[in-house]
């Protein structure tokens, strides 16, 4: 089967296919009876992303809430055991390696080395400097510059007016030295410290995020049914104890036409 016939296939269960759309910024997308997959992915990723997208409506069909809430395993296998977040998140690790965040981690351990190097500079000024603390003579200089706004920004546009006319200043982190010309070295560099330490806390918050996206109940069986597909014999030896109990439920046809499904695909 390839991916003419599977749409053929699914569009004869009465689902309304979509190939045609952005689905919504990602390689597919499901709502109630309906898939969208993304005109720009690639050839080999149609028919995961189509698999993975069914399962979604397969699971709402079970669980018609699980779109609003992110699915439950009580409800996808009829019980819930400690191991199915742990077996089916190395599923998910083998399918998407976006789960593991890895690009995200090395970002942030290249963002706190240059934290650690700025505050190096700082301490060469003021050995007892300490992050965890005001940093009361650069608190007492910075009151009366513009480079205050750099505190809780990477850039700034100052617009000042004076009776009919108007001055532009364009302030930025990378051109401090610059603009600040008298401004002392260790305060210059606390100044791209404090930007550090903002861009560090959003990539922590996009790691979190794709965390609770990727361990969502929905999201594991979606990867699930798609590493199936990829590689059976791979899936079913990460997620022995669930690939069990999920062949005695496909069996029975607790999953519908999954099982037609899988069959035709092995």
């Amino acid at each position: 089967m390839d991916s003419v016939e599977l749409i053929k296939y699914l569009r004869n269960l009465g689902i309304d296919v979509n190939t045609k759309t952005k689905a919504r910024g990602h390689q597919g997308f499901f709502l109630k009876n309906r898939i969208d997959i993304s005109k720009n992915i690639p050839q080999h990723r149609v028919i995961p992303t189509l698999l993975h997208e069914f399962a979604h409506y397969i699971h709402y069909n079970i669980e018609p809430d699980m779109p609003r809430n992110g699915g439950s395993f009580e409800k996808l296998f009829k019980e819930n055991k400690p191991y199915f977040e742990t077996e089916l998140l190395k599923v998910t690790n083998f399918v998407d390696e976006n789960s593991l965040c890895v690009k995200l981690y090395e970002h942030k351990d290249r963002v706190r080395d240059q934290i650690k190097k700025q505050e190096k500079i700082i301490k060469n000024f003021y050995p007892k400097f300490q992050r965890s603390k005001n940093f009361k003579e650069f608190d007492k200089y910075i009151k009366k510059s513009k480079a205050r706004y750099l505190l809780k920004y990477d850039r700034v546009k100052l617009i000042e007016r004076k009776f009919f006319k108007k001055s532009v200043e364009i302030l930025s982190i990378s051109d401090i030295e610059h603009d600040f010309p008298e401004m002392p070295e260790a305060f210059s560099a606390y100044i791209r410290l404090r930007s550090l330490q903002r861009k560090q806390k959003r990539i922590s918050a996009r790691i979190n995020k794709l965390k609770k996206y990727y361990t969502k109940p929905a999201e594991l069986f979606a990867r699930f049914v798609e590493g199936i597909y990829l590689d059976k014999e791979w899936t079913y030896a990460l997620a022995p104890n669930v690939s069990k109990e999920f062949q005695i439920l496909l069996d029975s046809g607790y999953y519908g036409k999954l099982k037609e499904l899988i069959e035709r695909f092995n």
